[in-house]
């Protein structure tokens, strides 16, 4: 269990908090490039790390991501033109370039030296990947843009989604890094006791630290030659790579390997969004749009399944996520559809923010618990001075996952040598 204190260490990102600082070392993605889909378009509402900010797409296609009130009277520059490079704000007219420069001051004296000292707080963006990601640390310490192998596939082999969620990040990751759970919650066909996940409900867990975060892997007996083996990785901060593989709703396993994952992003304390993404095992496995819509559908976060406009699900809390108790009893673990609805229920049904002093931990947990040591120990490293890990992109640049049966006693090292070498 945590103490009170390193949980509240944990969970506040705010700007000036512990976590909140050590956050912003790292690049964050703020928002899919396709919720700024033109030029000169309407600017977008952006919360990050606790902060509120304005997001917009200049006439060059560049990214803006700032302050979202000017720094003349602080009125909203939501309402503001975005024209001929630069946010002007409707209630005087300054004008902002997506660097906060103040390029124009139309309500005061052509040449006015205010001009040159007003500066509206921006953060540096780049886009890579379907997602515009930002910088909000201190500028002389930013690092090089993120640079992971699924980046780096191109569009036809990528695809990247988001997710509102209802609680800290750190609950939901959690759940994201706990192999275990799978064997329960996502339990969908209770009368199938032969599945890889089911057939032994207690994996044996090893994690392992590296320059990124860790390596963990989940071995469950498969028979008396094989087990079933899983690799995952912690990027930090709040990252996950894993193997899976196309066509889920056909069976839990099919013949073509890909690469997915989540990045759980803190909006502020309290809420969370979900980034997930998909790419291609290499050049032969696209990730189709028609794959696409069935995978999101098969997790729970479809087209169907979401508040138009919105990236918020329509089974929620309050509706108690629709669990069918028949269903329960009958086909599912859960009786609630979508896999990521069901770790939904559980991580939002925790509270926004849960107590770890009331936890009890077993042998399952290893990776949760080294997770957080990790992020404990970084951020007192940043509180020292000191860089955090991971934050150099070349350290997970070629992170991959796999998981697959392997003879009985192999090393992942071994068994997933060839899949786990870089194809992008």
């Amino acid at each position: 269990m945590l103490s009170a204190q390193d949980n509240e260490r944990l969970v506040r990102v705010g700007p000036g908090t512990p976590c909140g600082n050590f956050m912003r070392r790292y690049w964050q993605p703020a928002l899919l490039s396709a919720e700024l889909p033109e030029k000169d378009g309407a600017p977008l509402r952006v919360r990050l790390l606790g902060e509120d900010l304005l997001a917009f797409r200049n006439t060059d296609g560049a990214v803006g991501l700032v302050d979202a009130l000017c720094p003349h009277r602080r009125a909203p520059l939501f309402f503001g033109r975005n024209e001929e490079c630069g946010i002007r704000c409707v209630y005087h007219g300054w004008k902002f370039d997506v660097a906060g420069n103040c390029v124009d001051m139309p309500s005061e004296p052509v040449g006015t030296p205010l001009q040159k000292k007003v500066k509206l707080r921006a953060y540096p963006t780049v886009e890579r990947g379907g997602i515009v990601w930002a910088y909000l640390g201190p500028p002389e310490l930013k690092p090089a843009p993120p640079n992971y192998e699924w980046l780096r596939a191109p569009d036809t082999h990528r695809r990247v989604s988001k997710t509102f969620e209802a609680c800290n990040y750190l609950q939901a990751m959690e759940g994201g890094l706990d192999t275990a759970h799978s064997s329960f919650v996502h339990n969908n066909k209770l009368d199938d006791t032969s599945a890889l996940r089911t057939r032994d409900r207690a994996p044996r867990i090893e994690v392992e630290p590296t320059d990124y975060g860790y390596w963990y892997t989940s071995t469950r007996t498969y028979d008396a030659a094989s087990v079933y083996l899983r690799l995952y990785h912690f990027v930090l901060p709040h990252g996950q790579v894993r193997g899976g593989f196309t066509k889920p709703t056909t069976g839990e396993r099919a013949d073509v390997p890909k690469l997915d994952g989540h990045i759980w992003v803190p909006i502020d304390d309290e809420t969370t969004y979900v980034y997930n993404w998909a790419c291609g095992f290499d050049q032969s496995v696209p990730i189709t749009p028609e794959y696409w819509r069935e995978f999101e559908t098969f997790c729970g976060r479809g087209p169907n399944e979401v508040v138009p406009g919105t990236f918020r699900l329509k089974r929620t809390l309050a509706n108690d996520y629709l669990i069918d108790r028949q269903v329960q009893k009958t086909r599912t673990y859960t009786g609630i559809e979508g896999l990521n609805t069901q770790d939904f229920a559980l991580q939002e049904g925790m509270g926004p923010i849960v107590d770890r002093s009331k936890e009890f931990l077993g042998t399952s947990d290893r990776a949760i618990i080294l997770m957080r040591r990790m992020l404990l120990e970084n951020i007192a490293a940043v509180e020292r001075g000191d860089a955090p890990a991971g934050a150099d992109p070349r350290a997970s640049e070629n992170v991959r996952a796999f998981d697959g049966l392997a003879p009985a006693g192999a090393k992942w090292q071994v068994a997933f040598a060839e899949h786990i070498r870089p194809r992008w």
